[in-house]
């Protein structure tokens, strides 16, 4: 006897249906027609216009604008709306916090500043990372629960659960849980990671590394990290600690920023450095030496395409990449290109959105824990 087909069952189908038509819109702005979308999704022209129907009355597909040219009135596209969700990247940094609020594309929509001291505790970081995930979302007119993923950016190391396992540039930072913390304040998925890590894959996703599948990412700053893209994937390690090569005392790290803090002369130590000041070049030498061992190290274990310089340092970047290339053509097989991100000051907090907007795409793409495609979209 053949089993029939309950009601479940074809709620499960048209579920994974829909899931499947959203991953093809996804994957090109300018929209498919049904033929098409039915020929890449595997389904038939009838199922193609139930799902789309149904996508477009949820809001999550639009009628793509028409192309002009051709003969005869033409086809209708249908694309995936960006603007069905929103994505939060919150970079918690030592002088600021800084929250962005995108579409599902990454598209900026709003962003929101909270400045920091190097010194404050624990508690008054958080609320200044509270301050800036609400005055965002004031911005966008959005509540918490209309966020469909967040990430978080954060110095030290974390670990898989959104806590923070070791931050010596934080003070009282070690053991927070920021996955928690944030999780107060978003119903949605809280992503937590290490700034160094997030600058590297927010350069290869909008940034000057995104032609290059291996790139060693340098945070140059008071304090100095390392981000890896490894065949074109952030790479963390097993224990999550790839890149950490800082803590090795003998690389330098540490101290390299301490030849810049405590140079003998007064102001910026870059500007004195253009104006011709001898011992202002000669502190960036130094540090720029300290920086080139962990480098070297890198370059000579990846063999990367690309080395990428960012950070705070990194609009000096005219007084460091120069000396820095000597010192990795000193010891160095073979010299990578090195190139200076344009990402500026948002780098690390459009890795957390990059973060976030992968776990979407991969919940979406597999329907794994989806009981309705409208889990992220909250009412």
């Amino acid at each position: 006897m053949t089993a029939e087909t309950t009601g479940g069952d074809l709620s499960r189908l048209r579920h994974l249906n829909a899931l499947t038509a959203i991953r093809v819109l996804r994957a090109d702005e300018a929209g498919f027609t049904l033929t098409e979308l039915a020929r890449r999704t595997g389904l038939s022209r009838a199922s193609t216009e139930d799902v789309v129907r149904d996508l477009t009355e949820r809001g999550w597909v639009a009628e793509a604008e028409k192309t002009a040219g051709g003969v005869g009135r033409p086809a209708r596209r249908y694309r995936f709306r960006a603007d069905a969700g929103h994505l939060l990247g919150v970079d918690i940094g030592r002088h600021r916090v800084l929250a962005l609020l995108t579409d599902l594309d990454g598209k900026v929509l709003h962003s929101h500043r909270v400045e920091a001291a190097p010194g404050l505790g624990r508690i008054e970081r958080l609320a200044a990372t509270d301050d800036a995930v609400r005055g965002v979302l004031r911005a966008g007119a959005l509540s918490g629960d209309r966020l469909w993923a967040s990430g978080v950016a954060t110095t030290g190391l974390v670990d898989g659960t959104g806590k923070v396992m070791l931050s010596e540039a934080l003070h009282e930072w070690t053991g927070v849980d920021l996955a928690a913390h944030l999780g107060r304040l978003v119903t949605g998925p809280v992503l937590v990671e290490n700034d160094s890590k997030l600058a590297a894959l927010a350069e290869s996703w909008q940034g000057v590394a995104r032609h290059s599948r291996d790139v060693v990412f340098i945070l140059s700053g008071v304090a100095t990290g390392a981000g890896l893209i490894i065949d074109g994937k952030l790479h963390r390690g097993f224990g999550n600690a790839a890149g950490e090569i800082g803590a090795l005392p003998a690389v330098g790290w540490t101290r390299a920023p301490e030849h810049l803090r405590d140079w003998p002369g007064e102001g910026d130590i870059f500007a004195a450095a253009r104006d011709g000041d001898r011992r202002a070049v000669a502190a960036i030498k130094r540090y720029v030496k300290d920086l080139a061992v962990g480098v070297s190290a890198l370059v000579l274990t990846l063999d990367p395409e690309l080395v990428v310089v960012g950070g705070g340092f990194a609009g000096s970047a005219d007084l460091l990449i120069g000396p820095l290339r000597a010192e990795l053509d000193r010891w160095c097989i073979r010299t990578p290109e090195i190139r200076v991100s344009t990402l500026a000051d948002r780098g690390v907090a459009l890795g957390a959105v990059k973060l976030a907007a992968d776990h979407v795409g991969t919940v979406l793409a597999s329907g794994s824990g989806l009981t309705s495609i409208d889990q992220f979209a909250r009412a």
